[in-house]
């Protein structure tokens, strides 16, 4: 897995983890679950901290005998953020992260890394983590956004921008073809109350908010936008596995074709609608940042028009319209930045501010779109 680092200071901190400390303790620990005499020795090669905003990843190289002979594999530890390290998520299904990827693997093309072995208890590490196959490829990356320019996906040609973005509908349109996913991923559902699946997303968003106003502080903005959600709410007729974070920043890819797709920390189950306005509104919240500073950005890329179209012609599906999942998931950015941002406090990297929603990089596109639905 190949990602160039984000610029001096941009690094976003995750954890106070020392990585010194991890070879030794995960050679133990896998020492209990390979074969006797295995013998395993642990490198850690490094992390990705030019991408994601949530977990702990570590690329470790490990080491190990089998049949007379030493073998190497090459994988990348998910690690759960301690409370301590002020985590974006109130909680971290490991297991339910864990098992997402492997039946994804098992009852369809999407190419997921195959998943070896879960640590669930945090004895180990601190806290749980599980491990995956290393898989070579780039990401667009997240810092400096990759919508600002000066990196392989602005520089790329037309036609490669939309052959990556076709094919990433592709994924979305494979994994909402999945069967029977309100039984097969019935522990992807909320546990909230709600008579819908998408209401039960609506309350773990509200909880969610609750969890992150508690270390920061309150959102006007947020709110009004929960309000308005709670009373537009639709009443969407099929189910279908939600990925969560469908963001071309959680995909590895070669030759602009997705050959690694991450991060299932917010896999749910619900509407297709709330994957796909996801997809396009990561892009928008990138886009009102380059505007912001005066930047061309990438007008022509994943335009809400070319993303449907593209999605109901793999699918045959009819799409109802986005609106009110953009309001929800301006919504649920508001809350990344906030947890983000008390993150940041937390590490040092940036003082508390007067005006809590000056965290929320996306404010001036949720009080646009909130304006537009009368909210």
């Amino acid at each position: 897995m190949t990602q160039a680092p984000p610029p001096e200071g941009m690094k976003l901190r995750r954890s106070s983890r020392d990585p010194r400390e991890v070879p030794d303790r995960l050679a133990a620990w896998l020492g209990t679950v390979l074969p006797p005499g295995a013998d395993p020795v642990v490198a850690v090669r490094g992390g990705l901290d030019a991408n994601g905003l949530s977990s702990e990843t570590l690329l470790v190289d490990i080491t190990w005998s089998a049949d007379g002979r030493r073998e190497l594999g090459r994988y990348v530890a998910r690690v759960a953020p301690t409370p301590e390290d002020v985590p974006v998520f109130p909680t971290y299904a490991m297991r339910a992260q864990y098992d997402t990827i492997r039946i994804v693997g098992e009852r369809s093309d999407v190419p997921v890394p195959g998943v070896r072995w879960l640590e669930p208890t945090g004895r180990v590490l601190g806290s749980p983590f599980f491990l995956m196959d290393r898989v070579e490829g780039v990401v667009p990356q997240d810092v400096l956004p990759y919508s600002f320019g000066d990196n392989w996906l602005f520089d790329a040609t037309a036609e490669q921008q939309r052959a990556l973005q076709d094919r990433t509908v592709e994924v979305l349109a494979t994994l909402h073809a999945i069967p029977d996913a309100p039984t097969t991923f019935a522990f992807l559902d909320p546990d909230h109350p709600g008579g819908s699946a998408l209401a039960r997303n609506l309350a773990r968003t509200a909880a969610w908010y609750e969890f992150a106003a508690a270390g920061v502080g309150r959102s006007p903005l947020v709110e009004r936008a929960l309000a308005w959600l709670r009373s537009a709410l639709p009443d969407p007729d099929e189910t279908v596995l939600s990925w969560g974070d469908s963001r071309i920043g959680n995909v590895l890819y070669r030759d602009f074709a997705p050959v690694g797709v991450l991060d299932w920390e917010m896999a749910t189950v619900g509407p297709r609608e709330l994957d796909v306005s996801w997809l396009v509104f990561a892009h928008r919240v990138f886009e009102s940042l380059s505007a912001m500073l005066g930047l061309p950005g990438m007008p022509d890329f994943l335009r809400e028009d070319d993303v449907v179209a593209e999605y109901e012609r793999l699918t045959g599906a009819r799409l109802d319209d986005l609106t009110w999942y953009h309001v929800h998931n301006s919504a649920r950015w508001g809350i990344v930045f906030l947890r983000t941002g008390a993150r940041q406090i937390h590490f040092g990297e940036i003082e508390r501010p007067d005006d809590v929603e000056s965290l929320m990089h996306n404010r001036t596109l949720m009080e646009a779109l909130l304006a537009e639905v009368g909210a």
